[in-house]
């Protein structure tokens, strides 16, 4: 069985077509699968699409990208992570590639919700594209090592993935593996130890080949487990049951 560790199950793209999203997850053996928020103006939509199958959970945070809109707050955060089916905080994290200018409300944003996992007790998801110096540099300052998370989506150097392993995250991998100018990551792929590894769609985005282009689905992780396997050398199937163990000890779901 595979787990979708992070998915955006009530973007439009998606959640019109939530019933063939189920039927095409079962027959893939996708059994699980974590819907992300991006921002509080949605979060009851994850929770609802959560609440909708008993192995679908939910996050709650604001995603770096998001300009104008209702900031997070340490307390509001940790009252929307009560939710019997949130099991983590976020996506959070910082952007440098798509926002320019002085980001200091990012990187406060980012410590709000290191600060709100810690209160919790619930690992964070982690976005970062093209700041990882910053990112990591304010996890060390949060004590976010203290509950551990995720990098999702991941596309930095292996030194930047060793880094985040040392300070209790583990490294998530989405369909951008599958691609075929993807060297640097299919290299860090080969290099991580797989008890450290996660599997992802970040879908409707990223649809890895033979899918690249399309709508994608949680379901197509797969895809993404088959790639990892064959740079490794092992099973898919070995693939399958080592990260979504990893998935479940992350996010303590037994």
């Amino acid at each position: 069985m595979y787990i979708d560790s992070h998915c955006h199950l009530n973007f439009t793209e998606l959640y019109n077509n939530i019933h063939q999203i189920k039927l095409a997850m079962l027959e893939a053996q996708v059994n699980c699968a974590l819907c992300i928020s991006v921002n509080l103006e949605t979060v009851n939509e994850v929770l609802k699409v959560a609440e909708s199958n008993d192995n679908w959970y939910a996050t709650v945070g604001v995603h770096p990208d998001y300009e104008d809109i209702e900031e997070p707050t340490v307390d509001r955060l940790t009252q929307l992570a009560q939710h019997s089916k949130v099991i983590g905080i976020g996506e959070t994290g910082l952007d440098y590639y798509r926002l320019q200018g002085d980001l200091e409300w990012q990187r406060e944003r980012f410590r709000v919700h290191i600060q709100a996992a810690r209160q919790t007790n619930k690992p964070l998801i982690i976005h970062t594209r093209q700041a990882a110096s910053d990112t990591l540099k304010i996890m060390r300052e949060e004590k976010a090592r203290e509950i551990g998370g995720v990098m999702h989506c991941f596309t930095e150097s292996l030194d930047v993935a060793h880094a985040a392993i040392d300070e209790n995250f583990f490294i998530s991998i989405s369909g951008i593996v599958t691609f075929k100018n993807a060297k640097q990551l299919k290299e860090t792929v080969k290099a991580l130890p797989l008890d450290r590894l996660l599997i992802e769609t970040d879908s409707p985005y990223l649809a890895p080949t033979p899918y690249r282009g399309q709508i994608n689905q949680p379901a197509y992780v797969v895809k993404v487990a088959e790639e990892i396997a064959l740079l490794k050398g092992i099973s898919s199937e070995e693939v399958a049951q080592q990260t979504s163990a990893n998935f479940r000890t992350l996010f303590k779901l037994g």
